[in-house]
């Protein structure tokens, strides 16, 4: 069942086996049943975010830290909601018979296949991290963090909350109004947490970010208004069916409509043209949110641009896995000259070059999209697309997590980390490896193995162009990486304020609870996949190897 709409999913997709609960009680009628299961992980997330803005209203002020605790034990069990969906058949909701002939044929708006569960132990999961460093943040006082007060409680609690179930929902949704409410349930919070930030630059950031948003949306939706005159529906199995049979007079309506539907995931992917708003908007933001957009958002972004790819628009397969390459190459290509660029020596460049750095990763993780463009039947491009992305959540947000942890005052630079393996020896040793994981170096294996699967997926695609700027950007990262690594063991120039400097007076202090727990686990997970790497393809189900 589902097999049209989701047949490019691979071998592990919806495609290759029975759907449970797809209950319509009456052919004629609207009324159905709902597979609550199914739907658990995203609900869990939305009933947790309007707890804590109930909670928030009666709970003292001297209680409302447990505000924090609340939304991570919200996340815990979304993913929890998780367990009961994995080594069974898929499970769909929300469907109608009348759709191309029936829900055999992709009748369905909600599908939990393997293909939506890694994302959504992707976007739950890099929540829950984002809660955890949030923590200390949100608690901070004036005097540490710089700012007139600190981060209004229930409001950042509830909007995290509110952004990580769009999030959650995006991966599983199978029509295009779903795919749309779904992306702005995932943005529209995401504006009001880096506005949240009080010391001027929080406010630019989200207008930035707003706007560059609101704009990919129009265009997003104009694509569909086309996609949809053109095969006559919204599903995306029936819009591939509909696409592949449109009357020749309305293919070009049909192929202007895809490429504008594309940009609204490519804005949230950081593609390049998209990718402008980045930089800025990750140093306004505050360093968890920053660390949330880098993977949560992103994860979102791809989600969505695989299942409009590789579904919905298939027909035209070779059109934009070309597309698709292309950007694939210019993104990686202009987000490492970004980083390249960056002064060290300047308020925000540790941001800034993370934020750079983000964007080149969103190359290589465009790269197995492409690659399924050209991809033979029977082959998995996405399993890769899906590993690298689980791989890069976990160091790039323990990147941040490290950033958040000992840059205890705004606007920290790289070279503040000079020499701080001398006043904190295991956040510099948890960095250096987090960094040497992002640039695929030994001893962060997991690194190098991620980059190997996507370097496979273009090379079995036949993109072996591709494969060689891939190959020439992963080389050309490795400079400003170890770049860092290297200021993290340096000795500190003689007069210097080691109070002044991260890792210095403050950096001796004992970690919150949060940022704690939040290193602890990036970190173990990075050490453990370095080991084990295979561990990975089994979550996703990859048949690379």
């Amino acid at each position: 069942m589902l097999a049209a709409q989701t047949a490019a999913l691979g071998p592990h997709s919806t495609g290759q086996h029975t759907v449970t609960s797809l209950a319509v009680a009456n052919p004629g009628s609207l009324i159905q049943s709902v597979d609550w299961v199914a739907i658990a992980p995203p609900l869990i997330a939305a009933v947790a975010a309007v707890a804590v803005l109930v909670t928030d209203l009666f709970l003292p002020e001297r209680h409302k830290k447990w505000l924090g605790r609340l939304t991570a034990a919200g996340l815990a069990l979304a993913l929890i909601a998780l367990l009961p969906l994995t080594g069974k058949s898929p499970r769909a909701t929300f469907c109608v018979q009348n759709v191309a002939g029936g829900s055999d044929n992709g009748g369905c708006s909600y599908v939990a296949d393997h293909f939506a569960l890694v994302f959504q132990l992707l976007a739950l999961g890099g929540a829950l991290i984002a809660a955890l460093l949030s923590m200390h943040t949100v608690d901070e006082t004036p005097s540490t963090s710089g700012s007139a007060a600190g981060l209004p409680r229930g409001e950042y609690w509830f909007l995290l909350l509110s952004s990580a179930t769009g999030a959650a929902l995006l991966p599983a949704s199978r029509d295009l109004a779903t795919m749309v409410v779904a992306l702005e349930v995932a943005s529209l919070p995401a504006f009001a947490l880096v506005a949240l930030r009080r010391d001027g630059r929080g406010a630019e950031a989200a207008l930035k970010f707003f706007v560059s948003s609101v704009t990919a949306t129009a265009v997003m939706l104009l694509g569909i208004g086309f996609v949809y005159a053109a095969s006559g529906s919204l599903h995306l199995g029936a819009v591939a069916q509909g696409l592949e049979h449109a009357p020749a007079q309305l293919k070009p309506l049909a192929e202007a409509g895809a490429v504008l539907t594309l940009v609204g995931f490519a804005f949230k992917v950081a593609a390049v043209p998209f990718h402008f708003w980045v930089p800025d908007t990750y140093t306004g933001a505050p360093l968890p949110v920053a660390g949330y957009l880098s993977v949560v958002g992103k994860a979102a972004g791809l989600s969505g641009l695989a299942l409009a790819t590789t579904v919905a628009f298939r027909p035209y397969a070779h059109t934009w896995g070309l597309a698709l390459a292309v950007l694939a190459a210019v993104t990686m290509t202009v987000g490492n000259v970004g980083a390249l660029r960056q002064r060290f020596d300047t308020r925000y460049s540790a941001v800034r070059l993370l934020a750079w750095s983000s964007v080149g990763q969103a190359g290589y993780l465009l790269v197995p999209l492409a690659a399924a463009g050209y991809a033979p039947t029977g082959t998995d491009p996405l399993g890769a697309t899906a590993a690298y992305a689980l791989i890069y959540g976990v160091v790039n947000l323990g990147a941040f997590g490290v950033v958040a942890a000992v840059g205890r005052r705004p606007g920290v630079g790289v070279d503040d980390f000079r020499g701080l393996f001398a006043r904190n020896r295991w956040t510099a040793l948890a960095l250096a490896f987090f960094l040497l994981c992002l640039a695929g170096l030994p001893p962060g294996l997991i690194g190098l193995f991620g980059k190997v699967v996507v370097f496979r997926a273009a090379v079995d695609a036949g993109l072996g162009w591709l494969a060689v700027v891939m190959a020439v950007n992963v080389v050309v990262a490795l400079y400003y990486y170890l770049l860092w690594t290297a200021r993290l063991f340096a000795p500190v120039a003689e007069g210097a304020d080691s109070g002044e400097a991260v890792g210095g007076a403050d950096g001796q202090r004992r970690l919150p609870v949060g940022l704690t727990a939040a290193l602890g686990l990036t970190a173990s997970a990075a050490v453990v996949l370095s080991v084990a790497p295979q561990l990975v393809l089994q979550v996703t189900g990859g048949s690379l190897f």
